[in-house]
């Protein structure tokens, strides 16, 4: 047997792969061996309909460009590696109850994010999971004004009118989030 090559009677791993699924197989745990021996290729990854936590290890996939992780159970205070090729992350119906939280991790570690979709998260209200247009709006407002490259909210594209509006909604809570801050600290 020559050295790297499969056990008999084992497959032989596919190397080079562009895109690669492990939805639907009810993981704990992400395979990290089988997907690490695709690093230097890997660009598509689908980890959707898990019971999944912890992603820590997918930063060394520099190529990845695309994460899939609906339906795991990934809540407001995932840990992600810092990902600066990652431009798609689609982490609908999980448990993430807490907006600024994730979207401040996504901002982090996703710098040059353009497409985010999270549907179905208490923390995006939507008419499918109860909320209002009001708190849709301002939910889209919100994640826009924070994400500066963002081109795709969930399921519609970011127009240039309600990225302004957006940031002219958020940048006003600041100043009187920070006002407000002033007043405490004088008394």
């Amino acid at each position: 047997m020559e050295v790297g090559s499969p056990a008999a009677g084992s497959p032989a791993p596919v190397l080079g792969l562009r895109r690669l699924s492990f939805a639907y197989q009810g993981l704990l745990e992400i395979p990290y061996e089988g997907i690490l021996e695709q690093r230097d290729t890997l660009e598509v990854l689908d980890l959707s309909y898990n019971l999944l936590e912890d992603p820590a290890l997918l930063g060394q996939l520099e190529r990845l460009s695309t994460l899939i992780l609906d339906c795991n159970n990934y809540s407001a205070h995932i840990k992600f590696p810092y990902m600066p090729n990652l431009t798609t992350l689609w982490i609908n119906k999980n448990k993430i109850s807490n907006l600024p939280i994730i979207v401040e991790e996504i901002r982090c570690k996703f710098p040059n994010i353009k497409i985010l979709s999270l549907m179905n998260n208490e923390a995006a209200p939507s008419y499918f999971n109860g909320g209002s247009l009001p708190q849709y709006l301002d939910y889209r407002h919100y994640v826009i004004s924070q994400l500066s490259s963002l081109e795709v909210l969930d399921d519609t594209e970011v127009q240039e009118e309600e990225r302004t509006l957006a940031r002219k909604t958020y940048r006003m809570q600041r100043l009187r989030e920070g006002n407000k801050r002033k007043k405490e600290l004088l008394h």
